[in-house]
Order: structure tokens, then C-alpha cells, then sequence
């Protein structure tokens, strides 16, 4: 190995620092090792590259049952790799090591062209290890081995010197502790966002004495094994003229509330108690028969109801009977047009609708934030999700994308990412549009931009391994047109899932105050 220490153009290193270096690289330069170990050093350095080793780590930390270790080892990698490749190599920098007495069969196949320090690899390796160190120590004690042979790895095929490993290994440790002293910090930074009414179109509703005039339809399925109070002993003994309708298998709501409209004594008011796929069900029938909606909230997540302020059953029941309530606005979804609206079917959604994997990855995120929160079950989901599925061929307003989901909001959605969580408001008079795209970007980034959101992603494509524009496109309007190509992605509408996307793709329209509700006051 060349022992010429050339002097570096920036922050030049101290002599002695220098004289280390030379002789470290003599040292390992004299040492006669066979073709097998040499091999087996190019290919532990090469595994390392673009953080593959750690990304395969985290998979197997996570198929472990330590998911919170794997997304602090990640995180503590992603700050460690920035930090080592935009500050370090353009302060510090410098020649690295001449391959002319490096041995060829210790030689990288490709020989790294960026400035010397600090080693890159070996940040990324430590910070790794120290991450999931600090949060799992048993963890961290099996993977310290593997990160500290990617350091010698550098130096045994002549990519960097010993003070480049060094410096590297230092930036990494430090990272994993600045990541994990910064979290509780920033979550006690926070600001608690404080929405104003979430909609300023409020309206008297009918007030129906004793509930008659009222159709209400119960689903006993939803949210089961929750706990949730049945609604019919209530309505019994505060609304007992209402006609109460219990959802059988094999009934069809639209059905049931088309023969209740064609009798002698249709109802004024229907009223659903359900999750949030029975009542957009329900939604629907009262848009396009111009009635007010009573939502009683049975479901699993009632997002609708929290929405609107009516999040538990006394709530509702009691603006259903001051008749207080407010209109809010829907989105009219067109499945399979192809330009003939006779053939289309239409559906009103409520919350929200979405093709590709934004459906799954939700599910998947529901199912462990109530173990790891939300933050890291959205990480557990989104490598999940990302790694199992193949990105989907659509055409967009016309314009053919390769994406890994489209999310579609009625009213605007917070925060910023692929999978919102809160809707403040219910009269914004807009659609609003995430899009994951695939395009050539790799799978990790599509998991990042899932699990974090747009900032995050903007960091992550600074990285070296992972550059590249940004892959979530967020904008507002009030229409979109989903158009199919190679395979059906299927689609989803308020926690309901379809497989299969009828005709040709669908169309998506804001409907501007489209539905009455009852409401509390105290929200409006």
C-alpha cells in the first residue's frame, strides 16, 4: 500500500496525524493474505454500499421484533451520512490512498472517486450500530463486529486512510447520540395545533319529535368486539317513533332506503351506526335523496364522526335532537365511466380514497401503532408494504405516471405525507392529492417518503445512496381522473377496499357543502 501522505486543500490534518496514517497503511500494505481473505474483505466493503448492509439489517431487526431499534439504527445512519459526505468531505477532504502498491486482488472493483474524509462507510456502519446499540444493547453488541470489519474493510482495499476510518467512526457514534438525545427534545417542541370550527356552514335541521320521520339503519357488525354501546336501547328510549332497521347479511342499504323513499311515509332524516365505509354508504342515499344524515359512531376508527364533532353516541343523539348540524363537503366518485355516464357507478366519499398501496400500508401501520405508536409503526409499515408490492402504471389527468399510491383527501389533510392523519376543517372546497411516485427512484426512498413524509424525503435525496427529486407531489384541486394501464390496482374508499377497479379507471369531484349532518354545537 503507497505511503504517500499527500497534504489535503482544505483543513489540512496535524503531522503527527499524517505520520499515523503512513504508517498504518505500511503495515497493512506488509501483509501477505491469501486471495480468499482479500476477497473476502472486497466483498463485506461492497455490501456496504448505499447502506445495503444496514437496510438488510433493519429488515431482519424488524422480522425480529425490534422495529424500534431498526428505525433508530436508520435514522441515526441517514444523519451520520449526511453529515459525513456534505460537511466533512468538502471541509476536510482530501487524496486518498494511490492504489499503484495496493495488491490487485485487494482492489475495489470500482475505486471511489470522492475526497478521503471522513470514510463514508464506516460513518454509516457505526451509526448504524450505535443506534440500534442505544436502544436495543444486545442487538447492538451482534452487529458492533460486522460495522467495525466494514471500517477495516476500507483500509485493507486501500479506499481510505486510517485517520479517514477514524474520523468516520467518531461522525457515526456521534450521530446515533445527537439522534437520540434530539427526539424527546423535538417532541417537547412541538406545537399543539389548535384547529378553529371545521366548518362555518352550519344549518337547522329538522327536529323530529320523539324521532318519528326517522330511518335509521344499524350495523351490529361494525367495530366488533370494541365495546361500543349498542345504539338500539337508546334509541328506543329517547327516539322510540324512529324506524330502526338492524343491516342483515345480504341487505343492501341503497335497496333498503329506495323501498323506505317509495312508501306512504318516507322518512325526513336518515341515520346510520356504523364505521366509516357503512356510513359513506348511507352518505350516499341522503346526498342524492337531498336528506340530512344522523351519524351514530359504531365503527372501529369513526373517522367521519370525530370529524364533524359527533365522536361518541350521546353526542350525536343529542344534536339529532336540538336538530343543530352544519353542511360539509364530499367527493362524488365515477368507477368506470370510459366517458359514458349511463354506464358509471357513483359513490360519495366521505374522508378519503386512494389507489396502490396506500390502502395496505394504513392497515398495516392501524395494526402496530398500538404497541409502537405512530411514528415507528409507520416505518414498520412502509417497509412492509414497499418491499412486497411493484409500483402501478396509471394515467393521471392524462398523463402516464409509475407510482406507488395515489391518495385523494376531501379538504386538505395534515401533515404532509403520503398517509395523512387529520382533517381540520370540512369546507375547504378542494381535493387534496399525494402522489408516491416509483419512477427510477429506488424502494427505499418510496418507504421513506410513506413512512415520513416530504421533508424527510428532501433530506434523504441529498444522500449519496438514495439521491434523486422528490417522489411525493402534493397539490390541490377539484377534480382528478385515474386512468388504468397494464394491471387493475384496485381502490379504496373510506376504509372500504375493492380489488378490482371497474371499467377503466375512476374520477374523482369535490362537492362544495354536497351533504347535511347533525352536529354539535359546542363544535361548530
Amino acid at each position: 500500500m503507497s505511503t504517500d501522505r499527500r497534504r489535503r486543500p482544505r483543513l489540512s490534518l496535524p503531522d503527527r496525524v499524517v505520520r499515523t496514517d503512513e504508517a498504518v497503511a505500511r503495515r497493512i500494505g506488509r501483509r501477505t493474505t491469501g486471495q480468499g481473505v482479500d476477497r473476502f474483505w472486497r466483498l463485506l466493503s461492497g455490501a456496504a454500499d448505499h447502506g445495503k448492509l444496514w437496510f438488510t439489517a433493519a429488515a431482519v431487526l424488524v422480522a425480529l421484533g425490534k422495529p424500534r431499534a431498526a428505525a433508530r439504527g436508520l435514522v441515526s445512519l441517514g444523519v451520520a451520512s449526511l453529515i459525513a459526505n456534505v460537511v466533512g468531505k468538502q471541509l476536510v477532504g482530501g487524496d486518498r490512498p494511490s492504489l499503484a502498491a495496493i495488491p490487485v486482488a485487494r482492489r475495489l472493483h470500482r475505486s471511489p472517486t470522492s475526497p478521503s474524509f471522513p470514510s463514508g462507510h464506516t460513518a454509516s456502519a457505526v451509526a448504524f450500530a450505535t443506534g440500534v446499540a442505544l436502544d436495543s444493547p444486545a442487538a447492538g453488541a451482534a452487529l458492533a463486529p460486522l460495522a467495525a470489519g466494514v471500517g477495516y474493510s476500507r483500509l485493507h482495499t486501500g479506499a481510505h486512510w486510517f485517520s479517514d476510518v477514524v474520523g468516520g467512526a467518531a461522525i457515526g457514534a456521534g450521530a446515533a447520540v445527537l439522534v437520540k438525545a434530539v427526539g424527546p427534545a423535538l417532541r417537547r417542541l412541538r406545537p399543539v395545533v389548535r384547529p378553529g370550527a371545521p366548518t362555518e356552514q352550519t344549518v337547522e335541521l329538522p327536529v323530529l319529535p320523539h324521532g318519528a320521520g326517522a330511518f335509521i339503519v344499524v350495523n351490529p357488525g361494525s367495530g366488533a368486539g370494541l365495546g361500543r354501546p349498542d345504539p338500539r336501547p337508546v334509541l328506543a328510549e329517547r327516539f322510540p317513533e324512529a324506524r330502526v332497521h338492524e343491516l342483515q347479511e345480504g341487505d343492501d342499504i341503497a335497496a333498503l332506503v329506495r323501498e323506505r323513499l317509495g312508501s306512504e311515509d318516507p322518512p325526513r332524516v336518515l341515520g346510520i351506526s356504523g364505521g366509516d365505509g357503512t356510513v359513506a354508504a348511507m352518505a350516499h342515499e341522503a346526498r342524492v335523496a337531498g336528506l340530512p344524515l344522523l351519524v351514530l359512531p359504531g365503527g372501529t376508527f369513526n373517522h367521519f364522526a370525530k370529524a364533524i364533532g359527533a365522536d361518541t353516541l350521546e353526542i350525536a343523539l343529542d344534536a339529532f335532537g336540538a336538530g343543530t348540524g352544519r353542511r360539509v363537503d364530499v367527493a362524488e366518485l365515477r368507477l368506470g365511466a370510459g366517458g359514458d355516464d349511463d354506464a358509471a357507478v357513483t359513490r360519495t366519499v366521505l374522508n378519503t380514497s386512494s389507489v396502490g398501496v396506500y390502502p395496505a400500508f394504513v392497515a398495516e401501520r392501524e395494526r402496530h401503532e398500538g404497541r409502537w405508536g405512530k411514528p415507528l409503526a409507520a416505518v414498520i409499515a412502509a417497509i412492509r408494504v414497499v418491499r412486497k408490492s411493484t409500483p402501478v402504471e396509471l394515467e393521471v389527468d392524462g398523463r402516464r405516471r409509475s407510482v406507488w399510491s395515489v391518495f385523494v383527501g376531501v379538504d386538505r389533510y395534515y401533515p404532509v405525507t403520503v398517509a395523512p392523519i387529520e382533517r381540520r376543517r370540512l369546507d375547504d372546497g378542494l381535493l387534496d392529492i399525494r402522489i408516491l411516485d416509483a419512477g427510477h427512484t429506488p424502494k427505499t426512498r418510496g418507504a421513506v417518503a410513506l413512512a415520513f413524509g416530504g421533508r424527510t424525503d428532501a433530506l434523504v435525496a441529498r444522500l449519496p445512496f438514495l439521491q434523486g427529486p422528490p417522489v411525493i407531489d402534493g397539490f390541490t384541486a377539484e377534480r382528478i381522473s385515474l386512468r388504468t394501464r397494464d394491471e387493475d390496482p384496485g381502490y379504496a374508499h373510506d376504509g372500504e377496499a375493492s380489488t378490482r377497479t371497474p371499467g377503466d379507471g375512476l374520477d374523482l369531484r369535490i362537492l362544495p357543502a354536497g351533504l347535511a349532518v347533525y352536529a354539535p354545537v359546542s363544535s361548530l
